[in-house]
């Protein structure tokens, strides 16, 4: 046996790591640039006291609150040109995937010259500015990847950089900042976590040490798996305690930290056209299909799928299936045309050639059929 880990990121996890950890941020620089969307890091307390541990440090800031849910590389390329007229030494990310993977791209953007055309090509040499993550939400596990997930409109998809020059330096993850996320924001995201820690596992890249952290991972979401179903029943997060709260914000950030060794699966590359042309937020895209691809998995590695229900107390895909389905409510619909364009998307991007089991064109589009004919 042989593999590889690498995950060069400093992870400092609990209440108020960014205020009692400030003096970490002395050593990238004089100034700083946050990079945020344009409302939640200002309500949930995280930019407050990034401001303030920057200010206990004595570094200057400015701050680009203008990324968009599932940023665009037009986006990166603008805060790229600030963080350069600005000479900002490093870059802070607060939010979720969206503001994490824009940061990525621009701190990518901001140490070289990379035209549109070339930018997901994979061709980049190792410098970039460096990173510091602190999520918002639980479920991308951004702030441990070398990711940069953007949409592609030469495409008409989302595709990911990927390099190590963008792993972030260090991450916060302080589950304070996620008190306050909506009933579907946080359902979402918490799935999205499990479909990496799943499609982990069933990755031909999968290791000893990456399965092990998708085992844990899954193990956390299970814990909030009733928590979850309150959520969506009384579509209130007041039901959801701190200790919950910080189960998701270890399930998405070990979740990364398999994803970032393995990659994803077909479960993401099927998403991203739901994504892309359905305005499908990207974890419940995630979510109307893995419990699809399970079923199809268990026809070679029933041992496998059995192990992985076995962590969240389920006994079938079935009963995986009917749990998804009540997180996720009445599924949208997506003509048989549209399955066909999809699939045919999905069989030719990268995460294809992760899966140990690999679909067919016709099964992918009868994992469409099933998800949406229900």
């Amino acid at each position: 046996m042989s593999y590889k880990y690498h995950m060069p990121t400093k992870i400092l996890f609990g209440q108020a790591c960014v205020l009692n950890n400030s003096i970490l941020l002395k050593a990238f620089g004089k100034k700083a640039m946050l990079v945020t969307g344009k409302h939640s890091a200002k309500h949930n307390g995280s930019q407050e006291d990034v401001i303030s541990a920057l200010s206990t440090e004595g570094i200057d800031y400015i701050i680009y609150d203008q990324v968009m849910s599932n940023p665009t590389s037009e986006c990166c390329y603008e805060g790229a040109k600030m963080a350069i007229e600005h000479q900002v030494d490093f870059i802070i990310a607060i939010g979720g995937g969206s503001p994490m993977d824009a940061a990525k791209g621009m701190a990518l953007l901001a140490k070289q010259e990379i035209n549109q055309k070339q930018l997901f090509n994979g061709e980049y040499i190792a410098d970039a500015l460096p990173i510091i993550a602190i999520p918002t939400t639980a479920g991308t596990g951004s702030e441990v990847t070398q990711y940069a997930i953007l949409t592609n409109d030469l495409i008409e998809s989302k595709t990911g950089i990927a390099t190590e020059a963008i792993f972030p330096k260090i991450a916060f993850v302080d589950a304070r900042y996620m008190n306050q996320l909506p009933p579907t924001t946080t359902i979402n995201t918490a799935i999205d976590a499990l479909s990496h820690a799943i499609e982990g596992i069933l990755s031909i890249r999968a290791s000893v040490v990456s399965v092990t952290l998708a085992y844990k991972s899954i193990e956390h979401f299970s814990e909030c798996m009733v928590p979850l179903l309150h959520v969506k029943q009384s579509n209130s997060i007041e039901t959801m305690t701190l200790k919950e709260r910080e189960s998701l914000a270890n399930c998405s950030t070990l979740a990364g930290m398999v994803i970032a060794q393995t990659g994803t699966t077909i479960v993401h590359a099927m998403g991203y056209s739901l994504t892309y042309f359905k305005s499908i937020d990207h974890g419940r895209a995630n979510g109307l299909l893995l419990a699809e691809y399970l079923e199809l998995v268990e026809k070679d590695e029933p041992q496998t799928v059995e192990a992985i229900l076995r962590v969240m107390g389920l006994k079938s895909v079935h009963g995986f299936r009917r749990f998804m389905g009540k997180l996720l409510g009445i599924r949208e619909t997506i003509i048989d045309e549209e399955m066909h364009q999809f699939s045919e998307k999905a069989i030719h991007t990268g995460n294809m050639n992760n899966c140990r089991i690999k679909p067919k064109k016709e099964a992918v589009v009868a994992m469409y059929k099933a998800a949406f004919n229900e």
